[in-house]
């Protein structure tokens, strides 16, 4: 990890800073349509996870592991999509998902379907008071 580092300002404006993980920021995308959060590994000019030292892509994994049974146990989804696209914000960040057979894109992919609907207050502080616990894992009993 590096001082370097900076979050790309398209990820600072889409999203609500939730968590600093050994590697990652903890991001949730202001889209009140889909539990939908991000990992951005916090080291400067990655785009690519084969640009991660091993070190930093088993720390990744951990903490994507973590994260998706975490989001599943929470929000009891149908299904968790993970994806790294990078086509339109080339800094390397990692989208976690939960999509239910009901919600507005469903089955397709999310990107494209529907404009992003803000997420209120009430909704911000439904799904803070559910992750609050989540958010700050022992990493030692992780290893």
């Amino acid at each position: 990890m590096t001082a370097e580092f900076q979050l790309d300002a398209r990820l600072k404006a889409d999203t609500h800073q939730l968590a600093a993980w050994p590697l990652c920021e903890v991001l949730m995308m202001n889209d009140a349509h889909y539990p939908w959060f991000i990992l951005v590994p916090r080291v400067a000019a990655v785009t690519e996870l084969y640009q991660l030292s091993q070190t930093e892509r088993q720390q990744l994994d951990r903490e994507s592991v973590y994260l998706g049974q975490t989001l599943m146990q929470l929000f009891q989804g149908d299904k968790l999509n993970i994806a790294a696209l990078g086509n339109v914000v080339v800094q390397l960040h990692i989208h976690h998902i939960v999509r239910f057979q009901n919600d507005p894109a469903w089955p397709a992919p999310v990107w494209g379907k529907h404009p992003a609907q803000p997420i209120d207050d009430v909704t911000m502080t439904a799904r803070m008071q559910l992750l609050q616990a989540s958010l700050e894992p022992d990493w030692s009993s992780m290893a």
